[in-house]
């Protein structure tokens, strides 16, 4: 998954770092033959390369960058109370994270990751939502979970859960099709289980 650089840092060893808008930090070197970016190590070089893209492995693995801030929680949902257009496939904001936690029983959880993961969330489990990927969840007979939204610092997090039984956190992609028939070829494999992945 392509995130977009919002700045850089140096670490405590003088490597430069590369903020994403995920919230991931990333290490980018000059180090020819094996690593060339010489705009690494040149200051304007650098400025000009904020609002361009890098791949972010971390996202694609759906794991939760450090130094979110919490925004909201859902109310407890069951596989009859859950809003409808979490079974649609569908996507968070830029900046905004979600956290899947089921209080009891079964969890499918699709995204668009590279490859496309299909996990169950079990009993107890959680599983994190990067943004911006396609995505949806399926239960698996009766189930209680809630969702809470994190935000990137210094990120307002797009997200409103006031209604009991609505949520206005997500744009609902036109694309849905390919990724339901993509999820159908990945739901062949056996799913992954996740119970402490993103505690």
């Amino acid at each position: 998954m392509n995130r977009q650089i919002t700045g850089f840092h140096l670490d405590d060893q003088g490597d430069w770092i590369a903020e994403l808008s995920c919230g991931h930090q990333q290490h980018v070197h000059h180090r020819p033959p094996f690593q060339v970016r010489p705009w690494v190590v040149d200051a304007e070089s650098r400025r000009s390369r904020v609002g361009s893209s890098l791949s972010c492995p971390l996202c694609d693995r759906a794991e939760l960058p450090e130094g979110l801030v919490r925004v909201r929680i859902t109310p407890m949902w069951d596989e009859h109370t859950m809003p409808e257009g979490l079974r649609r496939t569908h996507r968070l904001a830029r900046g905004t994270w979600g956290l899947i936690k089921v209080d009891s029983g079964q969890l499918r959880f699709v995204f668009r990751g590279d490859p496309i993961i299909s996990v169950v969330v079990d009993d107890k489990g959680v599983q994190a939502i990067p943004p911006e990927l396609e995505h949806f969840v399926q239960p698996l007979g009766h189930v209680r979970f809630s969702i809470e939204f994190f935000a990137v610092a210094g990120r307002d997090a797009e997200v409103s859960v006031d209604e009991p039984n609505k949520v206005s956190l997500t744009s609902e992609v036109p694309s849905s099709q390919v990724l339901r028939e993509d999820s159908e070829r990945a739901l062949d494999t056996p799913p992954t289980s996740q119970t402490d992945k993103c505690s």
